[in-house]
């Protein structure tokens, strides 16, 4: 069992980063592990703490500064409207969104979302949807142009990633193409705005899990933790500098290819739905 959550951590630390959904690949995957089966909501949400942490040591200026200047802003020690004062607000409003929804279907998010018909309906339909919106999108807009209103679409875009298939980081892009944000304003601020909701959602499961029995062990969890750390940290570097220069459309094809044999393997009776 050791080995198989390895290998999910190691996915997961591959696929958080990228609008490809990691909870889907978790998802898939487990399928075809002997023993691992679905690796549930939790162990994912877990796994994800690894992931985010990677995003903390990677944009650590980046936080610092924001966490610093909402702060001095708030205390009336600079303009209300400093940009990284305001980026600090959007980033708690955006977050509002995926708290409230996540709570609110809790049970269907760990049941009836994690069907196999729906992860690969969704890994096809918001795959095309980044396509559409890398092409039509203005890519114009940077974050200090962003306002509250564009804050709440991000917000509910993020919470649209409780369904596995869809990609916290694919559908905060998507939405943020859309309104013409650059390729790296639209990331950036994807992965800035996802620290609240994982690093919650992955705590409030660690505690959860104390009292319930998953498919993994702690000891197996936390290595698994640990690789989606340490794994994260490079894919984010190459991300990051892949969508500066190139666009999302190998990452809009991987969706709908998987997507489509997850569908013919579901038609076919390979795997099962649940």
């Amino acid at each position: 069992m050791l080995l198989e959550a390895l290998i999910l951590g190691l996915v997961q630390g591959l696929t958080e980063f990228l609008p490809v959904s990691s909870s889907a690949h978790l998802r898939i995957l487990g399928e075809f592990l002997p023993s691992a089966g679905d690796p549930g909501a939790a162990f994912t949400a877990i796994t994800q703490i690894g992931t985010e942490a990677a995003v903390v040591v990677f944009f650590w200026r980046d936080i610092v500064r924001i966490v610093t200047r909402w702060f001095q802003a708030l205390f009336r020690r600079i303009p209300a409207n400093d940009p990284d004062a305001r980026l600090g607000w959007l980033i708690i409003i955006g977050s509002i969104p995926i708290v409230v929804l996540g709570l609110l279907f809790q049970d269907e998010i760990e049941t009836t979302l994690r069907s196999l018909w729906l992860v690969a309906g969704m890994l096809i339909f918001f795959g095309v949807l980044l396509g559409i919106a890398d092409m039509v999108g203005a890519k114009r807009r940077k974050l200090k142009d962003m306002t509250v209103g564009n804050g709440v679409i991000y917000g509910f875009a993020q919470a649209l990633a409780l369904i596995p298939g869809v990609s916290r980081s694919g559908g905060t892009i998507t939405a943020g193409l859309f309104m013409g944000y650059e390729r790296a304003a639209a990331a950036r601020y994807a992965f800035l705005l996802a620290i609240p909701a994982v690093f919650g959602s992955g705590f409030y499961q660690l505690f959860k899990s104390f009292d319930e029995q998953g498919p993994f062990t702690p000891l197996e969890t936390g290595a698994a933790t640990i690789v989606a750390f340490l794994v994260a940290l490079g894919v984010i570097a190459f991300f990051m500098n892949w969508i500066s220069k190139r666009s999302f459309l190998p990452f809009v094809i991987y969706r709908v290819a998987l997507g489509s044999t997850v569908l013919v393997l579901l038609s076919m009776g390979v795997i099962q739905p649940y």
